[in-house]
């Protein structure tokens, strides 16, 4: 059996880790080196890196930050934002980056995916999704909308569709992020996750809600996640990652343990 990921979220904006619920009413938490230091020296498997505002503000990602973060922790981390072509994917790769993450850029430009399958290997690229539920069944038969630029557009696009596309255009992974859930503390949206890892067949990472460890628990076997991200409930200080892991194993989830 592969061991469970636990990855720390790092949304960045203006230089500071930042925090909201449903993609709205963010506050300062931190400084993304001290975090990243503290939680790669803390047991977290990967990390993931947002420039959350670089696609909205039609700006290229915070290269600087993406090289300083790989001089100081010593696990994969992936990058999204601000990524609008493939000369941008290998300046985040040459940068330390492991794994690049697109998302709007991906729904405008399909192709980018396969195209940077092809040109770093599928292993770097990771599809972002940011479902939202809706009622209209015959529109959206998943039941979920993909959104892009931070909950700011509706794509009328099917997340189910959208996940199997990618997968077959070459990703290697992909985060679901419920925008329902997210930022909530009250539990991953299962339904959702569930959907997407049985009908593809690369590694889900479920995004959104996370506020317990039984939440996790909860991904891991109900869910079928791959890899579970985490942001509040280990920004608020509530949770280290050796206590959270700890749970899991006492739960009977294969994590990989760094003590």
């Amino acid at each position: 059996m592969l061991s469970k990921r636990i990855i720390p979220c790092l949304d960045v904006r203006n230089k500071r880790v930042t925090k909201g619920v449903k993609f709205q009413n963010n506050v300062e938490l931190g400084d993304p080196i001290e975090m990243a230091v503290a939680y790669s020296d803390g047991g977290c498997d990967e990390l993931v890196f947002y420039d959350i505002t670089a696609s909205a503000e039609r700006r290229p990602i915070d290269i600087e930050m993406v090289r300083e973060i790989a001089n100081v922790v010593h696990i994969p981390f992936a990058v999204g934002g601000g990524i609008e072509k493939l000369e941008d994917m290998r300046r985040v790769l040459l940068a330390g980056a492991e794994k690049i993450s697109v998302n709007s850029l991906a729904v405008r430009n399909p192709r980018i995916i396969a195209e940077g399958a092809r040109e770093f290997g599928s292993q770097c690229i990771v599809l972002g999704m940011d479902p939202v539920r809706v009622d209209d069944r015959e529109k959206f038969p998943s039941g979920y909308e993909i959104t892009t630029r931070g909950f700011r557009e509706r794509t009328g696009m099917d997340a189910l569709a959208w996940a199997k596309k990618a997968e077959d255009m070459g990703a290697g992974e992909i985060v679901v992020n419920s925008v329902d859930a997210d930022g909530t503390r009250e539990g991953f949206e299962l339904n959702l996750t569930e959907m997407i890892a049985v009908n593809v067949g690369i590694p889900v990472v479920a995004s959104g809600g996370a506020g317990t460890c039984q939440h996790l628990v909860d991904v891991f076997t109900e869910g079928k996640a791959d890899a579970a991200i985490i942001a509040s409930m280990i920004h608020t200080g509530q949770f280290t990652i050796r206590q959270i892991k700890d749970e899991l194993i006492t739960s009977g989830i294969c994590i990989r343990q760094k003590w």
